[in-house]
């Protein structure tokens, strides 16, 4: 969920990042660009450092070609109520198990008692019809 908003070359880094996938250094390339927000470009100096094969990552990047899948993944971020990085989904599995039914989302870092506080109230209410659950994720 890149931060357009915050950060001008947000979306840049996260295709940055999408290209460096594709090669299988996805985390190491967002580490190292998060670690430096200040001094993103080159973007190749960030490749390199992190082991890519240079003509393939400038290609990727210079096309924009993983850019709507960015923003598609953006709009259905959107739509599960994710407005900031980064945020937490939790919910119970549905009986059929094939899908989550979300109860709640921690936006932001968030030390681990509050995930455990969330999650143990979870655990101590019963579960609740479809409806109350869909309210209940709408908080």
């Amino acid at each position: 969920m890149p931060l357009e908003n915050l950060h001008p070359l947000a979306f840049k880094a996260a295709q940055a990042a999408s290209c460096a996938g594709e090669q299988g250094k996805y985390w190491e390339m967002h580490d190292r660009l998060f670690a430096n927000q200040q001094a993103l470009e080159p973007w190749t100096a960030h490749a390199e450092a992190v082991g890519l094969e240079l003509p393939r990552f400038e290609e990727c990047l210079t096309s924009g070609r993983l850019g709507p899948e960015i923003r598609r993944r953006m709009g259905e971020g959107r739509k599960a109520r994710v407005s900031s990085a980064p945020s937490f989904v939790i919910g119970r599995t549905e009986p059929e198990g094939s899908t989550v039914k979300a109860l709640a989302i921690l936006r932001g870092a968030k030390p681990f008692a509050e995930f455990k506080a969330e999650i143990d109230k979870l655990l101590a209410e019963p579960e609740k019809p479809a409806a109350a659950a869909a309210e209940a994720a709408k908080q």
